[in-house]
């Protein structure tokens, strides 16, 4: 289970939600994913955004797949990965980070995502905080982070000792 952090390419006239329920309408979750087909101009938003997390952000590995560019952090707090597809990317950062260290990490998740819309004109969004990216505190989202993650040890793995 991951946080996830959201960035679309918002079409001319539409909003975010409207963009999102556009690239969604066909959508088939039984289907195989279509694979990644990116534009010069896409390799080159990938480009500058490797570059940039690498400079701004810290080291960072990163791969093709058939269906997206992905980058992981490398290295503490933790790991945030990224998934680029040209017109969408996804952050997502495990839920196993309290306290500072999920302030620490979700800094550094906002961070990429910034750099995403900076390099790419994505726009991002948390939806499991309810703000956007670009102006949103990355505080809320590590309380929230912090929140689960604290819910999940304590509550599941008591579940998981009782049935033994």
């Amino acid at each position: 289970m991951t946080y996830d952090i959201l960035l679309v390419r918002v079409r001319a006239g539409l909003t975010l939600q409207e963009s999102l329920d556009r690239q969604n309408a066909g959508f088939d979750p039984d289907g195989d994913l279509p694979p990644l087909r990116l534009t010069d101009g896409h390799r080159g938003e990938w480009n500058r955004i490797l570059d940039r997390v690498s400079r701004d952000v810290g080291p960072v590995e990163h791969e093709e797949y058939p269906y997206s560019l992905t980058l992981g952090t490398v290295g503490p707090p933790g790991r945030v990965q990224l998934d680029y597809c040209g017109d969408t990317a996804h952050i997502e950062v495990a839920y196993r980070h309290s306290g500072r260290a999920a302030f620490e990490v979700m800094e550094r998740a906002y961070r990429i995502a910034r750099v995403v819309e900076e390099e790419s004109g994505l726009t991002g969004y948390d939806f499991e905080v309810d703000q956007p990216t670009r102006t949103g505190d990355p505080a809320v989202a590590a309380l929230r982070l912090s929140g689960v993650t604290d819910w999940a040890q304590r509550d599941l793995s008591r579940r998981t000792t009782k049935r033994a």
